[in-house]
């Protein structure tokens, strides 16, 4: 058979990625691989490769599909900041992790296993319950005397930013209790003393045994105060010249009831800055904060924020715009090379 009469499929052979095709005006072989072409009845090398080698192949596939999986976000976000501690719900503007929440309740609460705790100077105060449509949180000093225990000396201290933005409420109530004759708060500052729902000093010595002792070295109720918490603010218990305090909260349901059945604790309230973290929350995001700089930022995931809302790429920052563009340089290189595999290997 004359070999011109071949078929071109035929003449066509592929050595080391080089196609040598027949006769053509322009110079053969070319310097860099071409696709090959085959008739309807050769198998393609992919396929007689992935035939004779399916475990190598199949393998390659996986290992080609779990790095392309790798370079897709997640269905829904998954945001750095934990919501809750016990069973108690963590919102904002409170967050028990650094950079989420607002910036100005930044390392305010300690949540210790199921325990939520409110941190100031002069201790960790146990978190009894917060209100976030009174926006109103609720405190216990271990160390402070009440009806029923009696506690050494101790003093209430909370940072400036605290007694700013998250002071005790008015219906809050201090009690100074077994003061000296000469404590301020009987002399010269007795006006920051007051009466409330009726109640006296001899009710409360006298009705709490823990401070029945008081009464026990003179026969008599010795002087306390009732006041707010500007007094125990500026004024320590060594100025006031009392040995102990104690404070009790929703002072005006006491009028009628004894001590002994009031709700001893804080009760402090708080602002919810305004800082459009509404329109974070409803894009699946979690309010948060840069930890150097304070500003607002709305956390999507634990590798992306944005500066108001998720999903929209014209709020991300400069950081997590260069790590789109790095997923999107790997992801497109992955392609190419899963590609290239597909025809030429």
């Amino acid at each position: 058979m004359d070999p011109t009469s071949q078929p071109i499929s035929q003449k066509v052979t592929k050595i080391s990625g080089t196609v040598t095709p027949p006769r053509s005006p322009l110079p053969y072989p070319f310097p860099f691989p071409i696709i090959p072409t085959y008739t309807t009845t050769q198998s393609p090398p992919l396929l007689l490769n992935i035939m004779q080698h399916p475990l190598k192949h199949h393998l390659t596939l996986t290992l080609l599909a779990l790095i392309l999986l790798s370079h897709f976000p997640p269905a829904s976000p998954v945001t750095p900041c934990r919501t809750v501690c016990g069973t108690t719900a963590i919102n904002y503007p409170f967050s028990i992790d650094d950079g989420c929440g607002a910036p100005q309740y930044r390392s305010m609460l300690n949540c210790t296993g199921t325990e939520l705790f409110f941190m100031t100077t002069s201790g960790r105060y146990k978190v009894q319950s917060i209100d976030y449509n009174k926006q109103t949180m609720v405190v216990y000093d271990p160390a402070m005397s009440t009806c029923s225990i009696l506690q050494p000396h101790h003093d209430f201290v909370m940072t400036d930013v605290e007694s700013v933005v998250i002071p005790p409420s008015s219906d809050t109530v201090f009690a100074l209790l077994n003061c000296s004759i000469d404590s301020p708060v009987l002399n010269r500052y007795k006006n920051l003393c007051f009466n409330f729902s009726g109640h006296s000093c001899d009710e409360l010595y006298g009705g709490c045994n823990a401070f029945r002792v008081f009464r026990s070295f003179t026969n008599s109720s010795p002087p306390c105060c009732f006041t707010g918490y500007d007094t125990v603010k500026y004024m320590s218990m060594n100025i006031l010249d009392c040995s102990h305090y104690t404070s009790f909260i929703n002072v005006d349901g006491l009028k009628g009831i004894g001590p002994a059945d009031w709700v001893y604790g804080m009760k402090l309230s708080y602002a919810v800055p305004d800082t459009g973290c509404g329109r974070c929350t409803r894009s699946g995001g979690a309010c948060g904060y840069d930890t150097e700089t304070g500003v607002m930022m709305c956390l999507c995931s634990t590798s992306m924020n944005a500066t108001r809302e998720c999903g929209s790429n014209g709020d991300i920052g400069s950081g997590q715009k260069l790590a789109l563009r790095t997923k999107f340089h790997a992801f497109a290189l992955v392609v190419g090379a899963f590609i290239y595999f597909v025809i030429f290997i």
